[in-house]
């Protein structure tokens, strides 16, 4: 098992969907396609329409100033800090802590232009035109490696994956997201995070946390919306696979990355 929804695994891309796939990674400065490109790359039209109508909110910086203060402005719920010595415990050396730190940070960035720039695609612009000298894609961060799937894992890390992935979503979430299976090659990390995060899922802090988080992005979405581009008929499908992204999946994972980005320093 590979993604739970279709989708165009990055290194499997070829022709026009790898070339695009490049420019959304240099435009936007990150180290990974996103699950929701790599989802759009399946529905006919998805991805042209798409990155034709967003490419423009990217490469303008606007994204990118929106939602550094987005992040700024969000309350995220934090796990217990780790105990000293607990990731060197479960395995993770330096050189793993480095590189969980980097997949940490691309999740961050990519989330976060997402949820903000495809929001623009699917709600009506309104407030003022965002202002301001933007910078375009910052220099991606180091290289990480390719995305796991249930067949490269022990089934009680996938066990992992799935329970890690039900935190703040809804009983009947079909999507899962890649975060979770990037970080599968540390199975100690992924037990250690379901105990620091399952506080948080148990009193509704992390549902809170998805509420707010959608409720102050579309509102930011809708400034952006003045900056997207005509890019031909938008395809039903994908214009629903962007709503129910950016609304639900993309604006639950964002609090979390940013409290695990900081848990592990």
């Amino acid at each position: 098992m590979g993604d739970p929804v279709p989708a165009i695994a990055e290194h499997e891309a070829t022709g026009a969907v790898a070339e695009t796939f490049d420019d959304i990674k240099a435009t936007l400065g990150i180290p990974v396609v996103n699950l929701i490109w790599r989802h759009l790359a399946t529905i006919d039209g998805g991805l042209d329409w798409a990155w034709g109508a967003a490419k423009p909110i990217y490469a303008s910086g606007q994204a990118a100033r929106s939602a550094l203060a987005l992040f700024d402005r969000l309350p995220v719920a934090m796990p217990e800090p780790l105990a000293p010595g607990a990731l060197q415990a479960v395995g993770v050396t330096a050189e793993d802590l480095a590189t969980i730190r980097a997949v940490a940070a691309g999740y961050n960035r990519g989330n976060g232009l997402n949820l903000l720039a495809l929001g623009a695609l699917v709600v009506p612009p309104a407030g003022p035109v965002p202002g301001g000298v933007g910078s375009a894609a910052e220099e991606a961060s180091a290289p990480i490696p390719r995305v796991l799937s249930e067949g490269d894992v022990p089934p009680h890390v996938w066990e992992l994956v799935l329970a890690l992935n039900r935190f703040g979503s809804r009983p009947d979430e079909p999507i899962l997201a890649t975060m979770y299976r990037h970080l599968a090659y540390w199975p100690g990390l992924l037990a250690l995070m379901h105990a620091g995060f399952a506080p948080l899922e148990a009193d509704g802090r992390l549902r809170a946390a998805t509420a707010t988080t959608r409720s102050m992005a579309m509102a930011e979405s809708a400034r952006l919306a003045h900056l997207r581009a005509e890019a031909g008929p938008a395809p039903a499908e994908a214009v629903a696979a962007v709503e129910e992204f950016t609304r639900h999946v993309i604006a639950r994972m964002v609090p979390i990355c940013l409290a695990f980005s900081r848990w592990v320093g």
